[in-house]
């Protein structure tokens, strides 16, 4: 396996040429690594047309993933994008209303795309126990869903693995969609890795048509760097737009510094990786079988993302947060209840040890009886669109009463909406709001 963009970038720097193009920094600067900072000179190639270097360096990255695989270097959130306008073009296509049915727990990139390409959304809700982080689709369920409509969607989108390390039934679910001629869209941002397992966990694998990958969450990949996947059962259609639809989103100047680290992480997963992944996630497995043992209850079936039920333990999940902190271990995520710790082989077996000892040097507190809000259909006023592009304004939580949600009330992370655009803001929405600490609701103007 080659690195074509890495080969070409470091022979420009090499150079020494006089930089009369952008950026600006023309090479030099405090930070060490402008010299590898291009742009698309004369045989960078260029992202959105590739036919160089980066497409070479795409058709590694395919190679390794076993279909058609493209760049972003604008994460997941421009892989959605694309991949929801490729679904509306094929609806188009077959005389198809512009209809998806969507997993609650999709990224708040997902409602942004929905307003842009204007969408209509009927939600798979989450199962009673799932936390808003969650959606327990069952094959059953979405069967049951699709029967209730009057026409098909043009696709299915789901969320897998989602933040808290929960996966669904990507295969049965695939048959359920195919069997009704509907697209199966996943969103794996969080399992790249996925594919490297023996055998491939990866949604394309499992039947998915078209699928996303933030690279950087779980491979040695900068952060920025992505994938959007293929089925080579896919449409036709879709192969012939893809780089339109990636292209209708992107920026037209991609960061080469992202491209070179996807470059360079083909290399890097086709050497070995696949071993060192089966021996850490062994270690990572024993890891959690220690953990439990010791009492800790644990959330989710993701190999490579631990999460703790915090709660039982007598603290909630900010507390471990700030517990681990003071033993120098940053977590990804933490909320009331639960504690987000995102592992890949870097983090390598020392890494493994350190977090054991610092959480069982935690003394176990009496348990915290308090549940989060259980989830509650919001009554929907307006579109995603034209809640999205209302005149709106930001308003303290408690005089939001009443009001419709103009944009996605959460951070990032997790960017998981507890209230969709369009919706109007009820006391249980208010409940939520004050639980997970959100202060502020951006709301139509009336």
């Amino acid at each position: 396996m080659n690195a074509p963009i890495c080969d070409f970038v470091r022979s420009y720097a090499a150079r020494q040429a006089l930089r009369l193009h952008m950026p600006g920094h023309k090479g030099r600067g405090p930070l060490g690594m402008e010299t590898l900072d291009i742009t698309e000179i004369p045989g960078a190639d260029s992202l959105y047309e590739a036919s160089g270097v980066i497409r070479e360096s795409e058709e590694n990255a395919s190679r390794l993933f076993g279909c058609p695989t493209l760049y972003s270097t604008e994460g997941s959130s421009l892989c959605i994008r694309a991949m929801l306008h490729l679904a509306l073009l094929h609806a188009k296509a077959q005389g198809r209303r512009p209809l998806i049915v969507a997993g609650r727990n999709a990224h708040k990139t997902f409602l942004s795309a929905a307003a842009l390409l204007d969408l209509d959304v009927v939600w798979l809700n989450p199962a009673p126990g799932d936390s808003y982080l969650s959606c327990s689709i069952t094959p059953d369920r979405l069967d049951a869903l699709l029967n209730r409509l009057n026409e098909p969607p043009a696709a299915v989108y789901l969320t897998s693995p989602d933040y808290l390390g929960n996966t669904v039934d990507v295969a049965a679910i695939a048959e359920v969609c195919h069997r009704r001629d509907v697209l199966l869209l996943v969103d794996n941002a969080h399992g790249a890795y996925l594919r490297f397992l023996n055998p491939s966990r990866h949604p394309i694998d499992l039947g998915a048509d078209i699928c996303c990958d933030s690279a950087h969450k779980t491979l040695p990949v900068l952060t920025g760097g992505a994938y959007l996947h293929l089925s080579p059962s896919a449409p036709q259609l879709c192969f012939d737009q893809v780089r339109t639809a990636l292209a209708l989103f992107g920026s037209t100047s991609p960061s080469y510094l992202i491209l070179q680290s996807l470059d360079a992480a083909n290399v890097a997963l086709g050497d070995g990786y696949r071993d060192s992944l089966a021996r850490f996630t062994a270690e990572v497995d024993v890891l959690k079988a220690r953990l439990i043992e010791k009492g800790w209850q644990l959330q989710g079936n993701e190999p490579l993302k631990l999460t703790l039920r915090a709660k039982p333990r007598g603290y909630t999940g900010t507390e471990l947060a700030q517990a681990l902190e003071d033993h120098n271990i940053v977590c990804e995520f933490a909320d009331p209840d639960f504690l987000v710790l995102m592992l890949t082989p870097e983090v390598g077996s020392d890494g493994l040890a350190r977090l054991e000892t610092a959480l069982n040097a935690l003394l176990v507190r009496p348990t915290i009886q308090d549940e989060p809000p259980a989830f509650h259909a919001a009554t929907r006023v307006l579109s995603i669109r034209e809640a999205a592009l209302s005149p709106c304004e930001t308003l303290p939580v408690e005089r939001c009463l009443g009001r419709i949600l103009a944009a996605a009330t959460v951070g990032c992370p997790p960017a998981v909406p507890i209230l969709v655009c369009g919706e109007r803001i009820d006391e249980h929405a208010l409940a939520c709001f004050r639980y997970y600490g959100i202060e502020t609701c951006t709301v139509v103007r009336e």
